[in-house]
């Protein structure tokens, strides 16, 4: 995939089917056991066969679908033992990337940032569904890893953002306080702005350490 400035990137067509598939499981549109079509998912996304197939392969891998012998292919349980494990990770992460997209931002990184932080300030946080609300929350995480520049470190944290992302889908009912714990991402985009790279770290540690607390504690 060619990588480009945020908002001019061009896409092939398995990466468009595979971020719209991924999105639908991370957001459990489709539901954690729910089988998985081919051509049910084609059709539903105006795309042919072979970019689903592709983006499936590639969703396998991520641990979003898993394809059993004489069974068909399924969308993965949301398994809330997983949590310590993808927490383990995304507290060593989660700062580095923070640190790195503050001292690596580029102009388009900081205007998208800046946009973003926008967005979340607008006032209208708590009027927000959830659904709308968590899916701020993604492209807030997700332009973050972009603005590190680093690809591997990008797509690694966004592979654990998305299983984290599930966990707390399963959970948003228990969650009232979801407009407070997004709202935590306006220092953090503010230090990246501002390219404060020890504080962008300690507030993305905090907001890890944050979300695990409250997952647990509405369990």
């Amino acid at each position: 995939m060619k990588r480009t400035e945020p908002g001019v990137e061009e896409i092939s067509l398995a990466e468009r089917a595979y971020r719209t598939i991924r999105d639908r499981l991370v957001m459990l549109e489709i539901r954690p056991g729910a089988p998985i079509s081919e051509d049910q998912l084609a059709q539903s996304i105006g795309l042919g066969r072979t970019p689903v197939r592709e983006a499936l392969k590639r969703l396998q891998y991520e641990r979003l679908i898993a394809t059993y012998p004489r069974r068909g292919t399924f969308a993965t349980e949301v398994n809330i033992t997983d949590l310590a494990h993808i927490s383990e990770v995304r507290r060593q992460l989660e700062p580095m990337a923070a640190a790195q997209a503050a001292r690596r931002a580029t102009d388009g990184h900081r205007a998208a940032l800046t946009a973003l932080l926008e967005e979340l300030e607008d006032g209208t946080a708590q009027q927000r569904s959830a659904e709308t609300l968590m899916r701020l929350d993604l492209q807030v995480h997700r332009a973050v890893y972009a603005a590190t520049r680093n690809p591997y470190l990008e797509d690694t944290l966004v592979h654990y953002d998305n299983l984290a992302t599930r966990v707390w889908c399963l959970f948003v009912d228990r969650l009232p306080g979801m407009a407070g714990h997004i709202g935590e991402h306006g220092p953090l985009l503010r230090a990246v702005i501002a390219g404060d790279a020890d504080k962008a770290a300690e507030l993305a540690d905090s907001h890890v350490d944050g979300f695990e607390r409250a997952i647990r504690a509405a369990i």
